[in-house]
């Protein structure tokens, strides 16, 4: 089922909301957001983390390239009136919207997706103000059982490879932590995935 199909009952599973709040506090601790502040979501869905922000930042640009998902977040944004909200529906590695520069990028759940990784890693540096912090929420490595067979995405990551991809684009590697544990259901037995924040900053 591709995401615009899962759109609508998206916000439905509370895990997605727990990981969410799990890893918005680990951004609030090591960006510490001012009102004076941008940010941008990578991949934000129907706004999940950004809703855990919303306080936080005086403007907050959410993109994703699924169109079910922008447009359930534009319902959300219009119903709350979160005039600093700024859906766009957009792939950074095809289009380069004239937005930022940010004071922060983050991203969740979202990376593994990502075929090319230093290719979106130049879009962000790009993006983000010097002194900028990317966040990147997301799985550590593990054998592909988190998917399933046919996903063609990442096996999640290991840190000091994804360290060392982040020092080649400029990105330097400040902050390193388990924020969550992920448990999956399948045939029968469960497995715990856990999800790493990695914090880098824009020299």
């Amino acid at each position: 089922m591709s995401f615009d199909e899962r759109a609508r009952t998206w916000d439905d599973d509370p895990i997605k909301t727990e990981r969410a709040t799990a890893f918005a506090k680990t951004i609030a601790e090591q960006v510490q957001p001012k009102p004076e502040m941008s940010a941008l979501e990578f991949g934000a869905g129907t706004g999940l983390l950004s809703y855990q922000l919303k306080d936080d930042f005086g403007t907050i640009v959410l993109v994703d390239s699924s169109e079910g998902m922008i447009d359930v977040l534009k319902e959300k944004i219009a119903k709350e009136q979160l005039s600093h909200f700024v859906p766009l529906k957009v792939d950074l590695l095809e289009s380069t919207p004239d937005i930022g520069p940010f004071d922060a990028i983050y991203t969740l759940m979202t990376m593994h997706h990502i075929e090319s990784l230093p290719e979106i890693l130049k879009v962000f540096h790009r993006l983000l103000k010097p002194g900028g912090k990317l966040c990147i929420g997301d799985l550590v490595k593990e054998d592909g059982s988190f998917h399933g067979s046919g996903f063609t995405g990442h096996k999640g990551f290991d840190k000091a490879e994804l360290s060392k991809l982040l020092k080649e684009q400029g990105l330097e590697p400040l902050h390193y932590e388990i924020f969550y544990e992920l448990e999956r259901k399948r045939d029968d037995h469960s497995s715990k995935f856990p999800l790493f924040s990695l914090i880098a900053q824009k020299a």
